[in-house]
């Protein structure tokens, strides 16, 4: 606890004195400083002198591809997703904050997320401080707060019938193989439900990057996604 106080003492001393041009226009500093603080310092480290830690340094992370930092050992899901054209802005960022598995499944990150819209607003406005230039990174949204996947708790709640994911797999499984073997392309088989109805609102929105699984998304409803979700939920 003792540590974590002083962490924060030093990330809001160190907030104070952020130029404030790119900051404030999404949420407050050194709030942002207590927050990364109490939520990230365990595994990250940012500011002057960074190192990589049990995650990367974040140091500069607006603009950058995912999983590009040299000497820094990223999963495999990471690598894949910057391979795929994953870069972290503020609209990827935000969704990442709150559920990391929203784009990257099979993540190292250990997080549950943070569900707090204004809270993830102050702790990205720390964070984006120390990027170059952050202003001018293309956005999708003048702020952080709408930017997660949209998932209602109508969404959530939908059980889907095993039976007819099982009916609308088989345009899924020409690729992802039911087995759960990854020749390239990461396994679906066994995945948490929730986590898959995610990915797939993550796509929808155009959050994950690739065009194909975005297309095939968009043309997926609520009740199709769950019961794709219920079917490879099951499968061991």
């Amino acid at each position: 606890m003792a540590r974590r106080t002083l962490l924060a003492a030093l990330f809001v001393t160190a907030a104070a004195g952020l130029a404030p041009a790119a900051a404030k226009e999404i949420g407050d500093p050194q709030r942002g400083a207590e927050l990364f603080a109490e939520e990230c310092s365990a595994c990250h480290r940012i500011g002057p002198g960074a190192e990589h830690a049990v995650g990367p340094r974040l140091n500069g992370v607006f603009g950058r591809r995912a999983g590009s930092l040299a000497g820094f050992d990223y999963s495999r899901a990471m690598l894949r997703m910057g391979n795929e054209g994953l870069a972290w802005t503020l609209p990827t960022l935000d969704a990442y904050v709150a559920n990391p598995r929203a784009l990257v499944s099979g993540t190292h990150m250990s997080y549950a997320g943070l569900a707090d819209a204004a809270a993830r607003s102050d702790l990205l406005s720390f964070i984006r401080a120390y990027s170059d230039r952050p202003q001018d990174i293309p956005e999708a949204e003048p702020t952080a707060r709408k930017t997660q996947p949209v998932l209602t708790e109508a969404v959530m709640a939908l059980r889907g019938d095993s039976e007819f994911g099982e009916y609308l797999s088989a345009e899924c499984t020409t690729c992802h193989q039911r087995d759960g073997s990854d020749l390239g392309i990461p396994s679906i088989a066994g995945w948490p439900a929730e986590d898959f109805v995610v990915a797939m609102h993550a796509y929808r929105q155009k959050l994950r990057p690739h065009p194909v699984m975005q297309m095939m998304a968009s043309r997926l409803n609520e009740e199709e996604i769950a019961a794709l979700a219920a079917y490879f939920a099951m499968l061991e």
